[in-house]
């Protein structure tokens, strides 16, 4: 590859992101309210107990 090539999609997300100084920050807010939760461990061992096992090929009648 040219040493100094840049593709289509890097040189979109660098005028992006210059446009938009914000949007990492905004990413950051949107994965801690999606994903970065803390975890109730009593909570997770209750499902975990909770669990039926599910026989190898569900469509079977046996």
């Amino acid at each position: 590859m040219a040493e100094h090539y840049t593709s289509d999609i890097t040189q979109f997300l660098e005028s992006y992101k210059s446009s938009h100084p914000d949007i990492e920050q905004r990413q950051r807010d949107g994965r801690a309210r999606l994903w970065d939760k803390a975890q109730d461990s009593e909570l997770a061992e209750g499902f975990k107990q909770a669990r039926v096992r599910q026989h190898p090929y569900v469509y079977q009648n046996n």
